[in-house]
């Protein structure tokens, strides 16, 4: 029986929506104990499909993104050497591992290259589908990995997927924007455009004592990017509310002044309540708000995902805001699926917030607000940009006509799952077995009275100790004596934060904006005018039975 869905209240303009999902993306594993679970996407997919989204918008399998895609932000060695290492040969790469910062938090997998073109073949086919405007929203729930930098993974991230989404964007838009709103900073991102005007970036991120250390109040960008990057720093526990009294006035306000072309958007959800490694207090209709408010502005809409590590909670947020992006907020009752028993006891779309108290009180949060927007008031309008001639690339004989051969079938020949996955219901529009289980003509009963039950999925690890995953600089042991790498001041002090007292330098005295300490990419804007998933969880994310808490 499919879910239920009702039309969003005051959405009367429908969107086009891409959908990108490539089913080998579950098949990856990083490895026993690692927070960092691409099944999380498949899940997500599991529920899209049985809450019938797909009657709603476009389904594709990107192309995988080429090495040479790949290069267009990242150096040639490194992509050289994560098209090179597996787990078999990763003993003759040791100085490599070292110098490109992987082994640790980013571990060698058997396909870690294909996961990482998979994730970027997402996020440029759907920003390449935006400027073309062959759709108004594009999302990619496998991309969102804003730590990696140009010659280094960090934070689980190798391929940066979000900058080579945004340098396709820049091919035909003329000022880009993008907000993250994952629990860490978007350092990746914000390093490779922080010497430029066309990009503006605008994180929402825990500060202080916390991975990656990046992303103070100071940190507004040098050189012709100078208050091009913008960064609220939060505390422990922010609640939806506080949430949203800082966010939709930043977001207005950067609208107004920077008139940005086409958005992105970074949907990590560690910022929901009860992520095994965040520390915010978000309900899921606390974030999905933020999806909400941007989709408002009717600009070209690249959707992404990041970071979440409770696996039940990040599908339920991520299904509910590819909803509310087709311009459907879907039901409470989850419909069965093939990961069903992982959302018992309440089987809900619903992450609730818990009681876990705000260290943001408001006084703290009007004054970084009031910071930040003096920041952005100080663009004095959106910068011009002259664009040229739009280079050439592969992927644009690709998006000429994705459908080119389609009149060449004949009629009574299968389509491929491509075409047929392309298409969207119209409004009204119904098949004669749509309605079977749902009160129509044929099948009045339900899964319940038959007592089926959906299929089981095992969830045992192996036995023996948990891996431990970084050393001292990673996502999962930051701190204050951890090193830190980026853009701006903070790249190179972390300064820890207590909840007690503020820090001067978050509010007060703040001074004007250094010159010291930028990595940005050389040359960045030159040319731009099968069930392997479920065997490896962790025991904590086994299925939860009746009378155990969600």
């Amino acid at each position: 029986m499919a879910g239920e869905w009702t039309p969003v209240e005051g959405d009367s303009q429908r969107k086009r929506v891409c959908y990108f999902f490539d089913s080998d993306i579950g098949g990856f594993h990083y490895g026993p104990g690692h927070p960092m679970k691409p099944t999380r996407i498949r899940m997500c997919h599991s529920l899209v499909m049985n809450y019938g989204l797909y009657k709603k918008m476009e389904i594709f399998r990107a192309k995988p993104a080429t090495k040479r895609e790949m290069t267009q932000f990242h150096s040639d060695e490194y992509v050289d050497f994560l098209s090179r290492i597996t787990p078999s040969n990763m003993n003759q790469y040791i100085k490599e591992q070292h110098k490109y910062n992987v082994g640790d938090d980013c571990p060698v997998f058997d396909g870690l290259f294909d996961y990482c073109s998979i994730s970027a073949g997402g996020s440029m086919e759907g920003a390449a589908r935006l400027s073309r405007d062959k759709c108004d929203i594009a999302i990619n729930w496998a991309g969102g990995l804003h730590h990696a930098k140009k010659s280094e993974a960090s934070g689980f991230c190798y391929v940066n997927d979000i900058v080579l989404g945004i340098l396709e964007l820049l091919r035909y838009h003329s000022r880009v924007l993008y907000i993250d709103i994952d629990v860490h900073h978007g350092d990746g991102v914000e390093e490779a455009f922080y010497t430029t005007d066309r990009v503006m970036t605008v994180s929402f991120h825990k500060y202080g004592e916390y991975f990656p250390g990046t992303g103070e109040l100071r940190d507004i960008g040098i050189g012709k990017g100078k208050h091009y990057a913008l960064n609220f720093p939060l505390r422990d526990g922010v609640s939806d509310e506080n949430y949203k009294s800082v966010f939709e006035p930043v977001i207005r306000q950067v609208m107004e002044y920077y008139d940005p072309s086409a958005i992105v958007l970074q949907c990590g959800t560690d910022s929901l309540s009860g992520d095994k490694l965040g520390c915010l207090n978000l309900s899921m209709r606390g974030h999905a708000n933020c999806v909400r408010f941007v989709k408002s502005f009717n600009k070209p809409l690249l959707l992404l995902g990041g970071g979440g590590y409770t696996m039940r909670n990040v599908s339920r947020a991520w299904a509910f805001e590819t909803g509310l992006a087709a311009g459907v907020e879907l039901g409470r009752d989850i419909p069965v699926n093939e990961y069903y028993e992982y959302f018992g006891p309440d089987y809900e779309l619903d992450v609730k917030a818990s009681n876990t108290e705000d260290m943001n009180t408001p006084e703290y949060l009007e004054r970084v607000k009031n910071i930040v927007l003096d920041n952005v008031r100080r663009l004095k309008g959106p910068p011009s940009v002259q664009m040229t001639d739009i280079p050439k690339l592969p992927i644009d004989d690709m998006m000429d006509d994705m459908n080119q051969d389609e009149d060449l079938i004949p009629s009574n020949e299968r389509r491929h799952r491509r075409l047929l996955d392309s298409r969207v219901q119209a409004d009204g529009e119904f098949s004669d077995s749509d309605d079977e289980g749902e009160g129509g003509r044929r099948d009045h009963s339900n899964y319940r009275e038959r007592g089926s039950q959906s299929r089981s999925h095992s969830s045992e690890t192996e036995d023996g100790g948990m891996r431990k995953f970084g050393i001292g600089v990673g996502i999962l042991t930051s701190g204050p004596s951890g090193s830190t790498h980026g853009a701006g001041p903070s790249g190179h002090t972390t300064f820890p934060q207590t909840a007690g007292a503020l820090i001067s330098m978050d509010v007060d005295d703040i001074p004007s904006a250094t010159e010291r300490g930028v990595t940005p990419v050389e040359g960045i804007m030159d040319d731009v005018s099968p069930d392997r998933d479920k065997e490896a969880m962790t025991a904590d994310e086994k299925p939860l039975t009746d009378g155990e808490a969600s």
